[in-house]
């Protein structure tokens, strides 16, 4: 049995992040993990930590320790329990680990208690790892349902004393634990007089989210009010809980009875927790906000730069970041889906989202388009390359800035004379590759010349790779949107600068020129050109350059794998007349390799035949490969677009995504061959080596999108003013965004070998 994981274990550190608290993630020192399960309804993780004790994980988030959990059971227990007069049916929704209801227990007036939590495997776990917990759940006074509490509230109107909701946090399908539909039950589930508990968030973190919540339950019951209790291992270390009485005029923060073998309650706790610091009290007491206002949020005057970004992919939202990070800067997210804008948003500051589309002919979405561009300073292009020159067109009308992390493609080009006219700077190739490699190229040759030296040799390669332990597919590769683009790309054209000599490589012979390249002894890279090359020694102005080679790097295996889908007819853009649905993959191999039938042994000897293998290893290597993709079985293919690419892209979407909590990899490394003045040579490299955020951006988007948003904020602060089509292959542009790249912790390493 292979040993348990989960994602948001690393390093034998357990780290709780969590949109609900941006910026801050409680962390726990792992011992074991105890339990994984994906449970029908959310991600359940146990584990012993080395100073709480076990600890119940739902979703990515801490629901209870051995060592603190008694603070909340009590409090959320206790707060509306002793203050009822005589409270006898108690429903407890949720808290399937069994810790309120052991509290509710405590009652002597205590004469039924029903537990509905609608996740049995919550209840099943906690009997196994939190007994102490969970013990008393078999008492005679308790019955349990595994079900939906709102069904369950809608049945049992009138009902029981005290409700308890002992909830999750309010995203996923606890959301609707927060809205007012459930309030109303809860209410009308309550006897006349009746007091409710449920989980209400932190003061440091949702206050504005408990003002909504107090309105709510002040519209519904005739008192309503927030108390808090205090536990380490929930965020910021304190929770509080909304208590509220059917009854007017009943005093929740006064004890009716003692409660016994408490290890937080008491009666001095009790009316406390219901007095709250001076910045809660404010807002929830008097609509005063006291809260400190710092960083972007310290000013008060309104943006005075409009930016348009264009495009929802990977790259697009820590460009956003960036650009709202200055108060001055109002952005506007356009994608062609209302939706998918309103998404990449989410709770930026001064940020709007509408809908737009880029490469549409239609004349009232063009029309829309060039309003919207007209409507802002600068427009950042992040929708696809073949769009930009529409995007242009459109600034060129409104003499509007543009951005875009693409190649300078001829059809831009076309267009200079009229962004020169325009007055307006088209910048390009700002991104990671092309981009950041930009920056560093230029810095390097800039001192290399300074010192009297020349740049014999110019070797570039750079790959975005999923991270060594995330590599697990026979390619050694993963995609984080599209396949088709990153595959059409293995058949593009290549030519580079040897020795003197232009060599020039057809798309179908690429991946054959593949070669072993070392950069650290932790990696079995292997490079291959991309692209053209030879313009960059005149772009990077190393005339003197025998050899210049920009290029992809990608796992060892990878090549000889690409080479055999070429053999085979799987990177064919034909539209083939035979490719309907209906086909098994196996027949749909069959036709595409002219196999004899569709049988297995008959396909893998095509295979051999057409694709020549060195050897053995290799044959078995790749052809385990195919069986992996399902190429050889007899399961209905998805045909799409009648061709063999598309559809085995419609496979590789599925078989080779990023799955939850996997990381990216961005390796990119410059090596200068240097001679100098005396004759010496020597070897420089610049090497960038970043890891994604499981939880939250990936190297690959932060690497294209910061540099892109810092460029934005240079020209909106008229550091770039110059009007044409530009990109960063002089020291002018390069030195003040890589100088920014590296304020922000982010750049190349470099050495001299």
């Amino acid at each position: 049995m292979a040993p348990l994981t989960h994602p948001s274990i690393k390093d034998g550190w357990f780290r709780e992040i969590s949109s609900q608290w941006p910026g801050q993630a409680m962390t726990l020192k792992v011992n074991r993990i105890l339990h994984v399960e994906k449970s029908l309804y959310q991600d359940v993780l146990v584990f012993e930590s080395a100073t709480y004790g076990n600890v119940l994980v739902l979703d990515g988030v801490i629901q209870c320790t051995e060592r603190d959990e008694f603070s909340y059971q009590e409090m959320i227990a206790h707060l509306p329990l002793a203050s009822h007069p005589n409270p006898k049916k108690v429903l407890v929704i949720g808290g399937g680990d069994g810790g309120v209801v052991r509290e509710v227990l405590k009652h002597d007036t205590v004469e039924q208690v029903v537990l509905c939590d609608i996740d049995e495997a919550v209840i099943r776990v906690s009997k196994q790892f939190l007994p102490h917990m969970s013990s008393l759940l078999n008492d005679p006074r308790v019955t349990v349902y595994v079900g939906d509490g709102f069904k369950f509230l809608a049945d049992n109107t009138s009902t029981y004393d005290v409700i308890i909701t002992d909830s999750s946090d309010p995203v996923g399908p606890a959301a609707s634990l927060f809205q007012k539909p459930y309030f109303e039950l809860l209410r009308d589930a309550l006897t006349p007089g009746g007091h409710i508990s449920t989980q209400g968030e932190c003061l440091w973190i949702h206050l504005d989210l408990i003002q909504d919540l107090l309105k709510t339950t002040r519209s519904l019951f005739p008192v309503a009010e927030y108390a808090y209790t205090t536990i380490p291992t929930y965020p910021s270390g304190q929770i509080g809980f909304m208590v509220c009485s059917k009854e007017a005029g009943r005093d929740l923060s006064k004890p009716l009875r003692t409660v016994p073998n408490t290890r937080y309650y008491n009666p001095e706790v009790h009316k406390a927790a219901f007095v709250l610091p001076e910045f809660g009290r404010a807002l929830l007491k008097e609509g005063k906000d006291l809260r400190p206002k710092f960083g972007a949020n310290a000013t008060s005057k309104a943006p005075t730069k409009k930016v348009l970004l264009l495009g929802s992919g990977a790259v697009a939202r820590p460009c956003a970041e960036y650009v709202v990070r200055n108060p001055d800067n109002a952005l506007t997210i356009a994608c062609r889906t209302l939706k998918s804008a309103q998404a990449l948003a989410g709770d930026l500051r001064n940020t709007v989202a509408v809908s737009l589309d880029a490469g549409s002919e239609d004349p009232e979405k063009q029309a829309a388009l060039e309003k919207a561009i007209a409507e802002h300073d600068l427009v950042i292009s992040l929708v696809p390359y073949i769009h930009h020159p529409n995007v242009i067109k459109a600034a060129i009308k409104s003499k509007t800035n543009v951005v875009t992390t693409s190649y300078i493609s001829p059809a831009i080009r076309e267009l200079e004379e009229e962004i020169k006219k325009a007055g307006i700077i088209v910048m390009n190739e700002i991104g990671l590759d092309p981009g950041v490699d930009h920056l560093y190229a230029i810095k390097t040759i800039d001192e290399v010349h300074a010192k009297g030296g020349k740049i014999k040799e110019f070797h570039s390669f750079c790959g975005g790779l999923p991270a060594p332990e995330c590599s697990d597919n026979p390619l050694g590769y993963k995609f984080s949107w599209s396949p088709r683009g990153g595959l059409l790309a293995l058949l593009n054209d290549a030519s580079y600068l040897a020795n003197g000599q232009q060599v020039n490589v057809s798309g179908k012979d690429l991946m054959s020129t593949a070669k072993p390249y070392y950069i650290t002894p932790a990696f079995a890279f292997v490079a291959y050109p991309n692209r053209n090359s030879v313009p960059f020694r005149e772009f990077y102005n190393i005339p003197e350059a025998e050899t210049v080679v920009r290029g992809t790097l990608r796992y060892q295996g990878f090549p000889e794998f690409v080479k055999a889908l070429v053999a085979l007819g799987w990177l064919n853009l034909e539209k083939k007349p035979w490719l309907k649905e209906g086909l098994t993959w196996a027949q749909v191999m069959q036709q595409a390799i002219g196999a004899s039938d569709a049988n297995e042994s008959t396909l893998v000897a095509r295979v051999k035949e057409l694709c020549q293998f060195p050897n053995e290893s290799e044959s078995r290597r790749i052809i385990s490969g195919l069986k992996w993709i399902g190429l050889f079985s007899n399961e209905p293919a998805t045909v799409r677009d009648g061709t063999l690419l598309d559809t085995l892209c419609a496979r590789l979407e599925t078989l080779m995504k990023y799955e939850e909590g996997e990381r990216d990899l961005v390796m990119l490394q410059h090596k200068f061959i240097v001679e100098w003045a005396d004759g010496s040579e020597s070897t420089i490299t610049s090497t960038l080596e970043a890891y994604g955020e499981p939880q939250g951006h990936s190297a690959m988007a932060l690497y294209v999108g910061v540099p892109c948003s810092i460029a934005v904020q240079l020209i909106l602060d008229g550091v770039f003013e110059t009007p044409g089509v530009i990109a960063p292959y002089s020291k002018e542009i390069c030195d003040p965004i890589r100088e920014i790249l590296e304020a922000q912790g982010m750049g190349l390493v470099e050495k001299v070998l």
